[in-house]
């Protein structure tokens, strides 16, 4: 974001998308509507559907604005670890796992409550393609600052897995976010030969 962009203020899609995911959190995914977004925002469900197009459109975006916090939370980790992947790895990873647990929507959605499940749900699980493609392209600018001694499709692979992997402990915990990153971290010292 600009300078300029950042003394104006939100877009007006930026404006929709975030009153969209506190529309969801007061009455559920169901409870949100066109007519309730532009209102809570200011402006005529026309201009909505323009800056939005259709309801599973909003989800998706949604769903990628809070991907966009995740994803700041993974290059802090990684600027702090700029010449060892693995704990760079490790940082991200357990950086987006605390960061799961206390992001209202996210545990909303994973949680099933307030309707959720329907539609935003498997924009986590089944239907992931834009989320699991965006997150992936923003690790791999990443990873390849460093030194790693794997071919361009196994690099792929290994990145892939990493994504995956914290995406399913994001969606379902098992352990504490230390010591999930710490087993992500193992799987990816060998993965990546180091």
């Amino acid at each position: 974001m600009s300078a300029e962009a950042a003394v104006a203020g939100p877009t007006m899609h930026q404006r929709v998308v975030a009153a969209a995911a506190e529309l969801t959190l007061e009455a559920g995914w169901a409870g949100v509507t066109m007519g309730k977004l532009a209102e809570r925002v200011g402006v005529s469900r026309q201009t909505v559907y323009n800056e939005v197009g259709s309801k599973p459109q909003l989800a998706e975006e949604m769903v990628l604005a809070e991907l966009a916090k995740f994803l700041a939370v993974v290059d802090e980790a990684f600027d702090r670890e700029p010449t060892d992947l693995v704990e760079a790895i490790r940082a991200a990873s357990r950086g987006v796992l605390e960061l799961a647990g206390r992001n209202a929507l996210l545990q909303a959605v994973v949680s099933a409550s307030y309707g959720a499940e329907t539609e935003l749900l498997p924009l986590l699980t089944s239907r992931n393609d834009a989320l699991v493609r965006t997150a992936t392209q923003a690790v791999r600018r990443r990873v390849v600052a460093y030194p790693v001694e794997l071919d361009e499709r196994h690099l792929d692979a290994a990145i892939d897995m990493v994504v995956r992997l914290v995406l399913s402990h994001v969606v379902h915990p098992i352990g504490t976010p230390a010591d999930t990153a710490d087993d992500i971290a193992w799987i990816s010292r060998r993965t990546l030969g180091r």
